[in-house]
């Protein structure tokens, strides 16, 4: 019996691939956090294919239902928060003001395109340590915990999830035939019984 596409492997393979190429096309980091009262800007970097898309930031535990809070085009502001798209350099940054510990929550770049969207989490932190550095790139060089191990930790997992269906599907093969192989000869002999 043949599973077409889904054999366990090449679906494994298929999925796999799938999630490294989201991941080169949009990144951000996976935490940021922010001072109570403070501001925190989100890089969220982008494949240049993207340029002309529009980008925006919403929030919510699920991307599929979270809430947008701002989007481009131009420079776009809520209350709180405010977006800038560099086209040049391919990120959109996003910037959001007087946070409060409502703010924290998880939230998403997401670039819109035909078809399905781009996406990738952020999960902000709203800290009540005071920051009282004036240096504002060591600032935000330590609110952003970028983890190296996300992308290939997901991805030995896959191989795992595939290693262990591959294996099942190929116990339940054996046993199949062995079960019809048996059939076949207790056919085999009841028929030649009655000869």
């Amino acid at each position: 019996m043949s599973l077409g596409f889904f054999n366990g492997p090449t679906f494994c393979l298929f999925w796999l691939t799938k999630y490294a190429v989201d991941s080169v096309q949009l990144s951000a980091p996976e935490v940021v956090t922010g001072a109570y009262g403070a501001s925190v800007t989100v890089p969220c970097q982008y494949d240049l294919q993207f340029k002309e898309y529009t980008k925006y930031w919403c929030k919510g535990p699920l991307y599929e239902l979270c809430s947008i809070v701002v989007a481009t085009p131009n420079r776009q502001h809520s209350d709180k928060s405010s977006i800038i798209d560099d086209k040049d350099a391919g990120v959109f940054t996003v910037t959001m003001t007087s946070l409060k510990e409502s703010d924290q929550e998880m939230y998403w770049c997401v670039i819109a395109r035909p078809g399905r969207n781009v996406h990738t989490g952020v999960r902000l932190r709203v800290s009540h340590t005071v920051i009282t550095t004036t240096d504002t790139p060591l600032l935000i060089l330590e609110q952003y915990e970028i983890s190296w191990w996300a992308t290939p930790r997901w991805i030995f997992f896959i191989l795992m999830l595939c290693g262990l269906a591959s294996t099942h599907l190929a116990v339940w093969r054996i046993t199949a035939t062995r079960k019809t192989q048996l059939q076949q000869q207790f056919q085999h002999k009841s028929s030649n019984s009655y000869d």
